[in-house]
């Protein structure tokens, strides 16, 4: 994969992705942490574009409890509700005018909107699939829920890789995260605590910690 100091070869890459993908995303989440630095940033910089791409695949549906709420009129909004609009129905037939699409109203189903916080433990051994794990989970976080979500690392000491709210690049999330190497305590206090004062920033009604831990 590095046929010379400080070369990285794609083709290498693309061809060990097809042959064992897991395998080949926990070495390059190794050689992140290289000790060549021309090595260790183009490693960073093709894994963040891999791992976002990886990202991408698949279908994205907003999940949640939803209800029935009421809503401005929209022709494929929902069902008309008759008790809210009566008013302008009647006005518009005493008038023998069209309807006031305006003032019409329909009952459709709302889902909240998501707040996310994934919590990335790097206390003891970080690296390899771990570290590859926790990077797609930033990846995934960050194209799914790019509106609210934050990125919280910890070990001893507990540091906000992405604050809520903040506007961040997906490719820097993925790439600081990519960059953590493991050492020190488990503070999960401290992280947990650290996630509530993220999502507390946000103002959605669902707010979900996602917590990668070995504990």
């Amino acid at each position: 994969m590095s046929p010379e100091v400080g070369e990285l070869d794609e083709a290498a890459v693309e061809a060990g992705l097809l042959d064992d993908p897991d395998e080949m995303l926990s070495l390059l989440a190794d050689l992140a942490g290289a000790t060549d630095q021309r090595l260790r940033d183009a490693t960073r910089r093709l894994s963040a574009r891999l791992f976002l791409d990886l990202a991408r695949r698949g279908p994205s549906a907003r999940r949640g409890v939803g209800k029935l709420i009421e809503q401005s009129y929209r022709p494929d909004g929902g069902d008309l509700d008759i008790d809210a609009s009566f008013d302008s129905i009647v006005e518009a037939a005493a008038r023998r005018t069209a309807v006031d699409v305006e003032r019409l109203r329909i009952r459709s189903w709302s889902t909240p909107d998501t707040a996310l916080c994934l919590l990335v433990d790097r206390s003891g051994s970080m690296g390899g699939r771990p570290l590859a794990t926790a990077a797609m989970a930033a990846a995934a976080i960050a194209m799914r829920n790019p509106a609210s979500y934050s990125v919280v690392v910890f070990g001893k000491d507990v540091v906000a890789v992405k604050h809520q709210g903040a506007d961040r690049s997906s490719e820097q999330v993925v790439t600081d995260v990519l960059s953590m190497r493991g050492h020190g305590t488990t503070d999960l206090a401290g992280a947990l605590q650290a996630a509530c004062q993220q999502l507390d920033r946000s103002r959605a009604v669902r707010k979900i910690t996602v917590l990668l831990s070995d504990c």
